[in-house]
């Protein structure tokens, strides 16, 4: 009777282990966000998206108000399509804007949702308008590093 408590205790112990795992593996992985609270689905349209990934959180004011559903290529408008499902417990004016941020330098990238002042909503299947791209670090460096060559091969041309 004794060992077959004991392997009751140690099964249920390695069953216990196995859950903790994969909540850890789930979370680890940003996929612990499986509620199933109602979304509502909005699109936006930007020219580069860098290094954004489906998962990634949409932020207003620092709370996570959604995650991005997909990434795609827009053949007509020659543009990266994303879609976004929001938690139906926040409304958002339509002429809201969304930007692509990155959290601390070379953090995950993310979306920023700065709400505007209409008085419609955002529906199931609208387009946020405005819309700001991805900071690509590279086009920085690169751009400051041209502006500084241009002001010393200036300077002396000038004399």
């Amino acid at each position: 009777m004794t060992r077959e408590k004991t392997d009751f205790w140690v099964g249920l112990f390695i069953l216990l282990g196995l859950i903790a795992l994969v909540f850890l593996a789930l979370r680890a992985g940003n996929m612990s966000a499986f509620s199933f609270a109602p979304t509502y689905r909005v699109h936006a349209y930007f020219d580069n998206v860098g290094g954004l990934k489906v998962r990634a959180p949409v932020k207003s004011s620092g709370v996570v108000v959604g995650r991005v559903a997909a990434i795609g290529f827009d053949n007509q408008r020659f543009q990266a399509s994303v879609a976004l499902d929001l938690d139906a417990q926040y409304e958002f004016p339509t002429d809201s804007s969304v930007a692509i941020l990155t959290s601390g330098l070379l953090g995950e990238q993310y979306i920023g949702l700065t709400p505007g002042g209409e008085d419609k909503n955002l529906a199931d299947g609208g387009t946020i308008q405005m819309t700001q791209s991805a900071v690509v670090l590279e086009d920085l460096i690169s751009k400051f590093l041209y502006d500084s060559a241009e002001k010393e091969g200036a300077g002396p041309a000038a004399k």
